[in-house]
């Protein structure tokens, strides 16, 4: 239906790109819709790396990290990684959604229980569908709901997973709490940070540093502040040695090529180097919350640099959404089943590169067709 009224919104092809803004249908757009989040995939020191490592190595591995596929190079970025955050080991996955999907499917056996958010992301849902394990759905963010269902499995081995940010809404689990409960009810906790490094914590370390807490195993992936493609979870030397040898995902796939491999390891040293990049984020994040919320717009409950502008009908969605990218700017109209029915939203999310301009451009668009849409 959406094709025929000529209002289809996903799939727009990208000709050019230069991070803050991108090329689409021959017209140059500001780039609101990103997960680039410290803005650095264009940044010289990022391209270069992946060059070398492209001389090096070639453009892929052609097979899985079993077998042929495991360079020096992953080897050093799970070291790093698993410095980065805290933990003994880390392994490298070919893409975020495998390492969810691989980890999770492994870690619960026959009898044990898997507790997961009701808003987790699609990776979630389908490593828990993979478990031996059942799987039990608690609210999302609902405490209550969550020790409730604690209190239902005691004396059995239950593992707690969530979302530390949602990639929709941009709110945050409250996982100090959470955290907590896991300790009382003899859970362990996996943490999904694909939204959290480079955005939470004073340095980007995500969740961990945001609650001054250390969770049993940590998630992130390379599509988002790493710039790349990739996933990684790290936690102690034997859960990691578990997984390397029962996940599915990680064993029957080729692995990370060496350009994207080369590229997150010179961007950890970016953000071991320079937090500033994280500052300046939240700089922008917060000019725009506020300026969106003074126009009028519904950003709730939304407090990291993933704002979402709250519609509800997905039709009207579907036109702000196509009428801001042929005004110049490129955000994400997101329906059903990503969010509730009657929850549609525009997604916009913002980087550490955005400049002044960038943002009050943004601005004066979205007031201009907000209100001639009359959502504003």
């Amino acid at each position: 239906m959406a094709r025929e009224a000529g209002i289809y919104p996903y799939f727009r092809a990208i000709e050019q790109s230069e991070g803050t803004r991108v090329v689409i249908n021959g017209k140059e757009t500001i780039m609101i819709g990103s997960n680039n989040y410290l803005g650095l995939t264009h940044d010289p020191r990022v391209v270069k790396a992946a060059q070398d490592a492209l001389a090096q190595y070639g453009v892929g591995c052609t097979g899985s990290r079993f077998l042929n596929g495991t360079l020096k190079l992953h080897e050093e970025l799970e070291t790093r990684l698993a410095a980065f955050t805290g933990h003994e080991a880390a392994l490298v996955y070919a893409t975020g959604f495998q390492t969810n999907l691989g980890s999770i499917s492994c870690l619960v056996g026959e009898g044990e229980i898997v507790l997961s958010d009701g808003d987790n992301h699609a990776s979630i849902v389908e490593g828990c569908r993979l478990a031996q394990g059942k799987t039990v759905i608690f609210e999302h963010n609902n405490l209550k709901d969550l020790e409730d269902k604690l209190k239902l499995y005691e004396g059995t081995p239950k593992l707690i997973v969530i979302d530390s940010v949602y990639s929709m809404t941009g709110d945050i689990a409250p996982l100090d709490k959470i955290h907590d409960l896991a300790k009382k009810y003899s859970a362990r906790l996996y943490v999904d940070d694909a939204h959290a490094f480079g955005l939470l914590g004073k340095t980007g370390r995500g969740s961990q540093e945001h609650f001054g807490r250390k969770f049993d195993v940590v998630m992130g992936t390379f599509s988002k502040t790493f710039s790349s493609i990739g996933g990684f979870i790290a936690s102690t030397a034997s859960v990691i040695e578990w997984v390397k040898h029962k996940s599915r995902s990680m064993i029957f796939s080729a692995s990370l090529p060496p350009a994207s491999t080369a590229a997150v390891l010179e961007v950890l040293t970016i953000m071991e180097n320079e937090p500033w990049h994280v500052e300046k984020l939240w700089n922008n994040a917060n000019y725009m919350r506020e300026k969106l919320n003074t126009l009028g717009f519904n950003t709730s409950p939304s407090t990291t640099p993933i704002i979402p502008i709250n519609i509800g009908n997905y039709l009207q969605t579907i036109i702000f959404g196509m009428t801001l990218v042929e005004r110049g700017l490129f955000t994400n109209p997101v329906l059903h089943p990503a969010v509730p029915k009657d929850g549609a939203l525009i997604r916009t999310s913002y980087m550490a590169s955005h400049t002044q301009k960038d943002l009050d451009d943004a601005l004066l668009i979205l007031e201009q067709v907000g209100k001639e849409l009359q959502i504003i």
